[in-house]
């Protein structure tokens, strides 16, 4: 991923670099550029600039009512701002230049402009566009077939699936599953602690507390050239004041736990110093709940919880007693058979 990240920068530095040597060719066999026609060419090309970012601004501002109204996107303003900021200063820049010298800023060549661009555009309305795949849905495809294709759905063989090695762990310790499903939580932060305790409120007797369990059955698989690969869940119970324990199996999402640890070290991965990290959740958790929903095998066996561990009024374990109350609302009264 990183790699094809240079490969493309090192393109588009080359492309850039042919097309001023291009330009410089051009201007130095051109026999009409006197140093007296100076500032028409400056103020020329400052009107040309101005027209190329007016045609370029009204593509992004449909793009960005096409995000936000038909795919209900949410936009970070100020990611916005900081990826328009050097367009912005070449745009007021060529409005300056164009005002210093006391020329129009839009001539009406500007409308002949836009209708080129738009005869030179069309082909590319019948072309179909390459797919893009970003660093968040690269992650999520892989942490669900390295993951949990290999945790959830039986194999026909040697194991029986999540929800049957969670009946297992239930009769042989007496305890009951209100949601036999795997809880993957989601924090905003994208740290995941080694024991979800971690969250836990200190000094709140008063609040909803987790601790962890034994872990379901081993799941041994020859997986990628490995042989007897065990993958393990982890069994949580949350004490309620009161009330009697609610048992759950749950963790965080690896692949996020590895991209927090990467941007602690940005000296390391350089490439991804400057990502929008809260972009690459968004597109891992939206490919990753999409995947599960349109996957027979994993499909209501996998939940994801989001949950905010930067505000301080909230506490995973409610977080998660809220989203078992929503998905078996009755789960107070299940007992074991």
């Amino acid at each position: 991923m990183v790699h094809s990240t240079y490969k493309m920068n090192d393109k588009t530095v080359y492309i850039y670099g042919c097309q001023i040597i291009f330009a410089c060719a051009i201007t130095y066999g051109y026999q009409g550029i006197h140093l007296e026609n100076a500032n028409k060419w400056i103020t020329t090309v400052a009107r040309y600039v101005l027209y190329m970012l007016i045609i370029k601004g009204s593509t992004a501002a449909c793009l960005f009512n096409y995000s936000v109204i038909r795919m209900k996107e949410k936009i970070n303003v100020e990611n916005l701002f900081k990826d328009s900021r050097k367009y912005i200063l070449i745009f007021f820049a060529s409005i300056s230049t164009l005002m210093y010298s006391n020329q129009k800023i839009l001539d009406q060549d500007f409308l002949l402009w836009f209708i080129a661009y738009l005869i030179a555009k069309y082909p590319e309305m019948e072309s179909k566009a390459a797919p893009t795949i970003t660093y968040g849905v690269g992650m999520a495809c892989s942490f669900f077939e390295t993951y949990l294709m290999s945790i959830i759905p039986s194999d026909g063989a040697d194991f029986i699936g999540l929800e049957d090695n969670m009946e297992k762990f239930s009769s042989r310790h007496g305890i009951v599953f209100p949601v036999k499903r795997l809880f993957i939580v989601i924090t905003k932060s994208l740290y995941c602690p080694p024991d979800l305790k971690a969250f836990n409120k200190n000094n709140r007797e008063d609040l909803p507390y987790l601790e962890a369990c034994l872990s379901l059955e081993d799941v041994q698989k020859d997986f990628a050239g490995v042989k007897n690969r065990t993958f393990r869940n982890s069994t949580y119970k949350i004490y309620r004041p009161g009330k009697s324990p609610v048992y759950l199996v749950a963790e965080c999402a690896t692949p996020l736990h590895t991209l927090y640890r990467v941007l602690q070290k940005t000296a390391l991965y350089e490439a991804l110093a400057n990502v929008n990290a809260q972009e690459i959740a968004d597109d891992f958790c939206s490919m990753l709940t999409t995947t599960i929903a349109k996957s027979p095998e994993c499909r209501n066996k996998c939940e994801l919880v989001f949950y905010d561990d930067t505000d301080p009024s909230q506490n995973l374990a409610d977080v998660l007693l809220n989203k078992i109350r929503e998905l078996e609302p009755n789960f107070e009264n299940i007992k074991k058979c």
